[in-house]
């Protein structure tokens, strides 16, 4: 539990539940995503990432804070440095199978390859692992990860920097790039799937025209909440003659996308979604609790953004309400009737004035409530969308209580809301 006296209570705008910001004293402060529970196993600890400055990106070597708040006695601490973040996902910090088993990214500067720890947060203690961490496996044994140098090149914010020449450039489907995956227990990386394969072999299959002449990279890759199938994200775009950085904001550049699912075991792939549908307008897919179907937000007729939810082979496609406007990044609660959400400022969900709500929704009945309303708008993001604040509601374990991002009083802070009263944890 919290030591809700530790913590100052956020009350702007009537919150319909009881929320603290848990990082008063630490400026920019983020957690890292709303598919990852950022609280330990025992939800005693909270892991956060501190952006070193929050008008700007990072340049390659340069260094952020891995921190620790202890939500019983409310200390905070600095557990680590690192150069492998960027400020959208901070270093992908990742717990594994209990307090003491903590992963983040980093970067070794003298040849610029990318690396993730293992740390025991409590004592210090670490072991370098030789590939990179997006997410990691539910028991803590497994780390998932794509090429984080070439994230950028379809959209900074969620890998690492390197200096560009160091980035490898993948014109047509690559045979030796792909995902990649850690034994924690060893250390140990290698290329579980390559790109070549999860175009060729996935069924259905992922319609890429002029697979060759394209750029084909990896991007977000989800254990489910069970640990025995992967979402693994394809983006594309038209190789031209000069390099490309950040092609989804660019705006003569084509980016298509492909959620492929494999499990961690075996080779049957499936296309779950693909470019024909996100092509439609869509964001933001993650597991539903079950591991069986995913969600996200598509405008699944081409009009209005909903939430849907699909079979991992693709099947069954639909809106999981044909009412309620899809925003932000959902994510089903454990029962499967309501569902949580947030917005970014320029969705028509938002207030228009920088705030947005993180809204209950009720899929049985199409009811919703805006539990919290809170500012994200930073004065940075105009000129670059990278420097912008996500809420990322994200849950703890036990789905009881709710970790988000704001952008309060000038400087990034994360906050946790109690929602006992909805779900009844």
């Amino acid at each position: 539990m919290i030591a809700t006296e530790k913590f100052p209570g956020y009350e702007e705008f009537d919150p319909l539940v009881p929320v603290w910001c848990v990082t008063p004293r630490r400026p920019g402060c983020i957690h890292r995503f709303f598919d990852t529970s950022p609280i330990s196993p025992s939800g005693r600890y909270l892991a956060v990432f501190q952006l070193p400055f929050e008008d700007r990106q990072p340049e390659p070597g340069e260094k952020g804070n891995v921190c620790i708040v202890d939500l019983r006695t409310g200390e905070d601490w600095v557990a680590a440095e690192t150069c492998g973040w960027e400020p959208q996902m901070g270093a992908n910090i990742n717990w594994g199978a209990s307090d003491r088993q903590l992963f983040f990214n980093d970067v070794d500067t003298d040849g610029w390859r990318p690396f993730a720890w293992r740390l025991d947060p409590l004592t210090g203690e670490r072991r370098r692992m030789e590939g990179t961490v997006y997410h990691a496996s539910p028991d803590g044994r497994w780390l998932i990860s794509a090429n984080m140098g070439t994230m950028r090149k379809t959209q900074p914010g969620y890998g690492i920097v390197i200096p560009e020449a160091n980035v490898r450039r993948n014109v047509g489907p690559a045979v030796d790039d792909g995902f990649f995956i850690t034994d924690t227990k060893t250390g140990r990386s290698h290329l579980l799937v390559s790109i070549r394969d999860l175009v060729t072999q996935s069924c259905p299959p992922v319609q890429i025209d002029d697979p060759e002449g394209c750029e084909v990279y990896g991007f977000h890759s989800k254990f489910s909440p069970q640990g025995n199938w992967l979402m693994l994200s394809l983006r594309w775009f038209p190789a031209g003659g000069e390099p490309v950085w950040n092609a989804f904001a660019a705006g003569n550049v084509d980016v298509r996308f492909a959620w492929v699912t494999a499990p961690v075991e075996g080779d049957a792939m499936h296309c779950a979604v693909g470019p024909e549908q996100w092509e439609k307008g869509g964001h933001h897919a993650t597991w539903f609790p079950d591991g069986e179907k995913i969600s996200m937000n598509l405008k699944i007729d081409r009009d209005e953004m909903r939430f849907v939810e699909v079979e991992r082979n693709g099947s069954g496609l639909r809106a999981m309400h044909d009412r309620l406007t899809g925003s932000g990044h959902p994510t089903l609660h454990r029962d499967g009737r309501f569902l949580l959400t947030d917005s970014y400022i320029y969705e028509p969900t938002a207030y228009g004035d920088g705030t947005v709500p993180l809204r209950w929704v009720d899929l049985l009945t199409g009811r919703e409530q805006a539990l919290i309303r809170i500012n994200t708008e930073t004065p940075f993001q105009g000129e670059d969308s990278t420097l912008r604040v996500d809420p990322h509601p994200a849950w703890d374990r036990a789905w009881r209580r709710v970790v988000f991002n704001g952008f309060v009083d000038g400087t990034r802070r994360v906050f946790i809301a109690d929602l006992k009263a909805l779900t009844g944890n």
